[in-house]
């Protein structure tokens, strides 16, 4: 899949930039747009500066690599129906992003040109853009952006389930506690395990519940002993990796879920509108979404006190390990968690291997001695607000949208290389050697099937195939199903992924939205 000179056209470079330059124009927007807060213990500018040059560096063969294997369309149809670290926030924006920001930086510091390594930017640029149309495939945006900050991304037969089974809960009462304890103990947990920042959780939605309520589903990733060194032997009680917790909140419409996950609403977002909760895990190897805890209202929640409590204790001993940490070791934890973004592609492929993702490559390593937090501070700044590089000025003409400054975030690729050739096509096909400082990472990886090895994890995945991403099931999009919903195909599809619904199994499809309340829990509670 990878592009190779003789493939470099006019077309493809048109679309290569139409991406550079939206990619630049909303990460501007969302840059401006958010606060600043600054780690006291974490060198966070100094970390994600580095991630982005490793991401430089080696996105391009690992992504050939894993392509290779499973095309980005096949990768996007595996995940639909689980919970992934490639979906929403990962892809939406920090794939494309991490990668041309590192570009950035080499253009101003004027170790590439803009035309340099053009095989391999629009080798990213496509994959992504394949990726992403098949992933978001119903709702027909590539980004949240695209969409009007929307990030609605979930087939019909899902929302059913877990607005079917999710438990009503209000201000006051034992799962309504529980549910805001959960939630306060998860989040501070995924914060720290990536390095105070935000990229193990994300939120997508809003999806329309109905009766002024919305739904807003939270997923939280890398929870458990698995990919991430600084886990071994802290994350040993955490039952699974990945956790889906549905809410569904009242008299508040959620006007945007952003790119990077964020959301803003009217009125103002409280945990005390949060009127129905439920929690699922899934992976590479389930069907679809499991449900945990999910026969009752009392069972979920004391599955959510339960949870409390271990993910407290897994956030004491994470702290207890990062104490002990030199600035290099967090410097690495903290670049490796940004690069590593997109690691589950790997994963979904089973071809992942711990030396890919958890290492610096040599040469973006030669950059740590500039990483001091002043430099790393001014860096950062200047690459997303300011646009103050010289790799980022353009002709005093233009306007760049949301601030009619003559700028740029990023460098376009030029058309004359068509004609003189003047470029250098890559920074190559195999990967730099690896550095890190953190200790080696231990063969252990906690799955929904339990704990494996990384070969036996690679095999398992490998040889599993989720019956809704099978050639008879794959294609059924909600289009299909608006018009052959009463067809004994349709049933199908929607009985695999009700298997494990208390109150759909077997449903099938046709139901509406009318129907589902009538059949859950919630229009049990308004009785």
């Amino acid at each position: 899949m990878g592009v190779k000179g003789s493939e470099i056209t006019y077309a493809r470079l048109l679309e290569a930039n139409n991406l550079i330059r939206t990619a630049g124009e909303e990460t501007y927007f969302l840059g401006v747009t958010r606060t600043v807060q600054e780690s006291k213990f974490f060198p966070v500018s100094a970390y994600i500066m580095l991630g982005y040059l490793n991401a430089f560096y080696r996105y391009p063969p690992l992504l050939r690599k894993i392509s290779a294997v499973m095309s980005p369309e096949d990768l996007a149809d595996r995940i639909r129906n689980s919970n992934s670290k490639i979906q929403s926030m990962g892809t939406n924006w920090c794939m494309i992003n991490f990668y041309l920001l590192g570009r950035e930086m080499m253009i101003d510091m004027g170790l590439v040109r803009p035309q340099d390594a053009v095989e391999d930017v629009i080798f990213v640029l496509d994959f992504w853009r394949r990726y992403q149309l098949a992933w978001r495939r119903d709702s027909g945006h590539i980004t949240n952006k695209e969409a009007g900050h929307r990030s609605q991304v979930l087939p019909e037969r899902r929302i059913q389930v877990y607005h079917a089974d999710m438990f009503p809960c209000e201000e006051g009462d034992a799962l309504h506690g529980a549910t805001d304890r959960f939630l306060a103990a998860v989040s501070q947990y995924a914060v720290l395990v990536a390095c105070e920042s935000r990229v193990c959780m994300t939120n997508h939605g809003p999806y329309n519940l109905g009766q002024d309520r919305e739904l807003l589903v939270r997923d939280f990733f890398d929870l458990a002993e698995g990919d991430l060194p600084w886990l071994d032997g802290v994350a040993g009680d955490v039952p699974f990796s990945r956790l889906t917790v549905p809410t569904a909140v009242r008299n508040t419409h959620f006007n945007i879920v952003d790119d990077w996950g964020s959301f803003d609403s009217k009125p103002e977002y409280r945990a005390a509108n949060i009127c129905a909760v439920g929690l699922y895990t899934s992976d590479e190897l389930t069907e679809t979404q499991v449900p945990i805890g999910m026969g009752s209202a009392e069972e979920l929640t004391a599955t959510f006190d339960r949870y409390t409590e271990i993910f407290k204790d897994a956030t004491k001993k994470l702290w207890e390990s990062l104490a002990g940490y030199s600035r290099e070791q967090l410097i690495d934890a903290g670049a490796l968690t940004y690069y590593s973004i997109i690691k589950d592609f790997a994963h979904v492929a089973g071809c992942y291997e711990a030396s890919d993702w958890m290492e610096i490559d040599e040469r973006a390593d030669r950059f740590r001695p500039f990483m001091n937090d002043e430099y790393g501070n001014e860096l950062l700044g200047a690459l997303f607000v300011p646009l103050s590089l010289s790799s980022q000025q353009f002709s005093a003409y233009e306007m760049m949208p949301h601030s009619n400054l003559p700028k740029r975030n990023y460098s376009p690729i030029p058309y004359s290389i068509l004609s003189d050739g003047d470029y250098a096509p890559t920074v190559g096909d195999e990967l730099g050697r690896g550095v890190t400082y953190l200790a080696a990472k231990v063969d252990r990886y906690r799955t929904t099937q339990g704990t494996m090895t990384q070969d036996e994890l690679n095999e398992r995945v490998r040889q599993f195939t989720p019956k809704l991403c099978t050639e008879r099931y794959r294609y059924l999009d909600d289009a299909w199903v608006k018009y052959n919903y009463d067809s004994p195909l349709a049933d199908e599809l929607y009985r695999i992924e009700q298997s494990d619904s208390r109150n759909l199994k077997d449903r099938g499809a046709g139901l509406d939205r009318d129907d589902v309340e009538a059949l859950s829990n919630l229009q049990h509670r308004s009785r």
